[in-house]
This record gives structure tokens, sequence and C-alpha cells, in this order.
């Protein structure tokens, strides 16, 4: 649900990309002493984590390249036991080279479907814009443009705070308009505010992260929790909360045992659990499953009960989430 394309090459096909276009700008070309560069486990925050990405978008500046790493994307998450995946990018970054939007998404839609040709994986594409950016209506009218043709979703990613959804209002409004779902980072970096602007202000139908809500929680001295306003609208919608564990830890510089996962689930929040950036975080969508298993007590039924969560808000059409929630249902009873 939440897997960003750039945040997920393998670290081999960073420094084969980057040898392919002459780019010389990379820390290290020891591939076990650049995955520990790319760890952002101690990054602390949500501005340094970013800069990370300075180089995996500095080798996806080719077709082949963005193909590649989509492909490989696919290849990845089925091998991990995904069944559907939503990967999500920001075409705009993969310009510098002459690029068009346009190109950048046709070049990622053959990758994906050659890892579902391959796989069997089901997957869709998100464009991102970038909220700290004036062109997020280019960005969108280019998304446009692939409706129906696996492109699935429009997103704001980026830095958070200082950059509030609803400057992009008519981007949203766009995306929209055309049938895209709209996922919006808020939460991540900012509190309440930013949630409630993203789906008060712009009609986002899942939120990305958005566990800042619990500011918007207090926790009574009987244990019971009471809710302002916006977190009651969001538990009580059910509105998707795309929460991702590790990323959080990272940026956030938060314990284990203080995410608010558990919190959030047991209170009644719609939470579906995602890797964000399996390349920066060294994660798997099964170690964000050991995750909350480990420190916020997910039994069984926990895990299912998230996992169906997130077919039921996957932007894919009625019958192909019908069919694999038929296929989660019998591999949790199996």
């Amino acid at each position: 649900m939440h897997n960003h394309l750039d945040g997920s090459l393998r670290v081999q096909t960073v420094i084969e990309l980057a040898d392919d276009i002459g780019y010389s700008g990379l820390p290290t070309t020891n591939p076990a002493a650049l995955a520990d560069w790319f760890d952002q486990g101690d990054s602390g925050s949500l501005e340094r984590y970013l800069e990370s990405f300075d180089h995996t978008i500095a080798v996806l500046q080719t077709a082949d390249a963005v193909e590649r790493a989509a492909f490989e994307a696919g290849e990845d998450l089925a091998a991990d036991g995904v069944v559907y995946a939503e990967v999500r990018f920001a075409p705009w970054l993969n310009t510098r080279r002459g690029l068009r939007r346009e190109d950048v998404i046709e070049a990622a839609l053959a990758g994906l479907q050659r890892a579902t040709d391959e796989t069997g994986l089901v997957l869709g594409l998100i464009v991102d814009a970038m909220r700290n950016h004036d062109h997020s209506v280019e960005d969108a009218r280019a998304a446009v443009r692939f409706v129906g043709q696996g492109v699935v979703g429009f997103d704001l990613a980026g830095p958070e705070a200082g950059f509030p959804p609803d400057e992009h209002l008519a981007a949203c409004r766009l995306a929209a308009d055309y049938g895209l779902g709209l996922t919006i980072h808020a939460g991540e970096a900012a509190g309440p505010d930013s949630i409630h602007r993203a789906i008060a202000k712009c009609g986002a139908q899942r939120i990305g992260h958005g566990i800042r809500i619990v500011d918007d929680i207090t926790i009574g001295l009987d244990g019971e929790a009471e809710f302002g306003g916006v977190a009651a609208e969001v538990r009580d919608r059910q509105i998707p909360l795309e929460v991702c564990p590790h990323s959080n830890l990272h940026t956030l510089g938060i314990e284990a045992e203080a995410h608010p996962v558990g919190l959030l689930h047991r209170s009644g929040f719609n939470l579906t659990l995602n890797t964000d950036n399996r390349l920066m975080s060294r994660v798997s969508l099964t170690d964000e499953f050991a995750f909350v298993v480990d420190h916020h007590g997910f039994g069984i039924e926990d895990l299912e009960k998230v996992t169906v969560s997130a077919l039921d808000a996957a932007f894919a059409d009625h019958d192909t989430r019908q069919r694999l929630a038929g296929v989660v249902r019998d591999g949790y009873a199996s």
C-alpha cells in the first residue's frame, strides 16, 4: 500500500545503474558498505532520511533504469509473499536527463507489468507530486493520462512540515475527477491538522503514515482513550492509515515500544502495515509484521485483520480486491 520505488532499489542495482550512466556521486561502490550507508536507522528526522534519496534518484534517469527498478521491486515483493502492492514515486524527479513525466510513467508501468507476468503479483502505480514544489498540477496531468493502464492513484509526498496539502488542492481535484485514488502523506512529521487538511480539504481516501493522530488522543486515568475531533473522524469513518513502523522509528527517533501502532489498532483505527522504503529502512513486509507481533502483541487474527483491511482500501477494482481477499483468508486459514 505504501512502498516508494526510489526507496526500494537493490544495492547492487544502484551500483550498476550508476556505472551505466557514469554517475560518480555514490559514497562507495562496495555493496556491503553502501547498504550500511543507505541504512537510515539513525537519521532521526524526515528531512535527513530523505537526503539518502539523492543517489537513488540520480541513477533513475533513464527509461531502462526505471523499468528495471520497477521490475525488481515487483520481484522482491513477490518473493516476500506479497499478493498485491501499490508502488509509488514522483516521475518529475526522474526527468533530469530529458525524459518527460509520461516517459517515466510508461517505463515504470512496463517494469511492473513484467513483474506481474513473471510472478503473478498484482501491481498498481501511484504517482507522487512533491509538496515542496509548485508543479503538482503538471504531475497530476501526467498521471491521469494513464488511468486504466496501471496508474491507480495520486499522492503528495516530500517534506510535510510547512507544506500543507491544500496548497495542492487543484492537483488533488484533477486526479480525483479522472478517477484516481487519492492518498496523501500526512501525520508523519506534522500533527493532526495536516491530517484534517488532507481529508477535509483535499478529499484524501487514505492517509500515508498518519501516526501523529495520537496527538489528538488522550489516555485517561482509567486507561480509556479519549478522542479529539480529528481522531474521532478518522476512526469513525475508518479512513485507512498506511502505517510504516520501521520508517517511523527512523524518522522520528522513537523506540519500538513507543510506536503508536498498537494503541491505534486497539482503539479501532483502520490500519494497514507497509514498508515505505525497503532500502533506507532495511525492511520487508515480513519484518513489519514481525515488529507488531514482537513489540505490540499482535496475533494471527490481528495480522489477518490489517491485511484484509489493506485489500479493502486498495485502489484496485472490486473483483480484484474480492479475489485477493479470498487468497489472503485462505492463507491465514492454513
